[in-house]
């Protein structure tokens, strides 16, 4: 923790740790937003709000499959902190487009051929400016710290994303969508702001030619990447433990109101939850390996998350059985039921074991391979993980297409997770091997 505070005060951490946190925040502020009001206003069909919610989460996730190559080569050969700045003065232009399309939803015009085109327009150019920003902020971490703190730093990243998802969340159940369009746009200027005083990481190795053929590129990087054992398995590892997350992230708001016949704001709680849970795991991870880069603890970590999220199902079915009337409870309504802080207790603790156990392995990512190369390892991994997390939101939408319950579609999700315990298993035997090798 003493090195956990300490980067903390740094200027060589805090301006980055700052810029990704208004990151985080602006974007889940905007998706839920969105999400929320199309879900409980527009939208009056559990099948069309689970496939609204998996269409905006795939379209956020496809600009990470087509792009990352890119993003990783600009990342490793040009001044890293340069392109943090750009990205952010871009986004500016962004939440301006998106924060048009919510108060046209507000005022009812043209909702569903223009507000609702042009809101998801906006949600896909955020994942365009998340795609270029995402592996600077891994990728940068080896340069401006010591060998010893990059988990440490690390793991401030990942529980600043989720505290920052949290306090986004919070804020897109909780006030009008109108305050909500205000507010991204003033995000994106103060974001701006802060990139400005992360410190120069210039190019690390010799400046190559950047190949802008996104399929050849890709295919490229992620043969490059791949060649070394324990990224590629760390790489394998984070990629399936997104398809589950997508699948629980897509059917929460749809969740919230069909099964748990809940209002909006609790929605966002239960997404509040997760972010809790994944904030607390990934800076209890750090604790547990003492600074060092391991997966050791992957395997129990999401065996545990898999347990936890059949413990989500049952409730779910418990609560499903017990409820009754069409009124949609509010949360003081939510709270008082017998079950409710049982949904929200396994909501947490299936956060919890995900933050411990995907930690480490974006570790893994940049240390295990040349410094020079990091932003394209991470770059490698996010074509991965968002071709994964497409599957996972078209499963969603095959499921819910086919009627599937929504409880039944979280249960897959669950026994999806003994596959991730697999790859961290043999993960953590390959690490030992090359550290008996040593």
């Amino acid at each position: 923790m003493t090195t956990t505070t300490h980067l903390l005060r740094q200027r060589r951490f805090l301006p980055l740790f700052v810029t990704q946190l208004l990151n985080a925040f602006n974007d889940n502020l905007y998706k839920n937003a969105m999400v929320l009001f199309v879900v409980y206003s527009v939208y009056n069909s559990e099948a069309a709000e689970a496939q609204f919610s998996a269409i905006a989460s795939g379209l956020f996730i496809l600009p990470f499959f087509l792009l990352s190559a890119l993003s990783g080569q600009l990342a490793d050969m040009r001044d890293k902190a340069r392109i943090i700045r750009a990205v952010k003065m871009a986004e500016i232009f962004i939440m301006l487009c998106g924060a048009t399309g919510l108060v046209l939803a507000w005022h009812e015009i043209m909702t569903h051929t223009v507000a609702i085109p042009l809101m998801l327009a906006a949600l896909f150019a955020m994942g365009v400016h998340s795609t270029f920003f995402g592996p600077i902020k891994y990728a940068i971490l080896p340069q401006h710290l010591q060998k010893d703190e990059v988990l440490a730093g690390t793991g401030l990243v990942e529980a600043g994303t989720y505290i920052a998802i949290l306090f986004g969340t919070i804020l897109a159940g909780w006030i009008p969508v109108e305050w909500a369009a205000a507010c991204v746009v003033l995000t994106a200027f103060v974001g701006y702001f802060t990139s400005r005083q992360v410190p120069p990481a210039e190019p690390v190795g010799e400046k190559q030619v950047i190949d802008r053929h996104i399929l050849r590129s890709s295919i490229k990087l992620i043969r490059d990447t791949m060649h070394e054992r324990e990224v590629f398995l760390a790489i394998m590892a984070i990629s399936f433990f997104w398809t589950i997350g997508a699948v629980l992230f897509i059917q929460f708001p749809p969740l919230a109101k069909n099964v748990l016949l809940a209002s909006k704001e609790v929605a966002s709680l239960f997404l509040v939850m997760f972010s809790i849970g994944v904030a607390a795991g990934s800076v209890s991870i750090n604790a547990l390996l003492k600074g060092r880069v391991s997966a050791r603890y992957a395997p129990a970590s999401v065996i545990a998350m898999g347990v936890f999220v059949a413990g989500f199902w049952m409730v779910c079915r418990a609560w499903q059985a017990r409820t009754t009337g069409t009124d949609l409870m509010d949360v003081s309504e939510f709270l008082s039921h017998p079950l409710a802080f049982a949904v929200l207790g396994m909501l947490l603790l299936i956060a919890i074991a995900g933050g411990m156990f995907v930690v480490p392995l974006y570790a893994f990512l940049t240390t295990k391979v040349d410094p020079g190369q990091a932003a394209r390892t991470i770059a490698a991994n996010n074509i991965v993980n968002s071709g994964a997390m497409v599957a996972g939101s078209l499963l969603a939408v095959g499921l819910s297409a086919l009627n599937v319950p929504l409880t039944e579609q979280v249960l897959l999700s669950g026994g999806m997770c003994l596959v991730s315990a697999w790859l961290g298993y043999v993960l953590y035997k390959a690490e030992k091997a090359g550290c008996d090798k040593a």
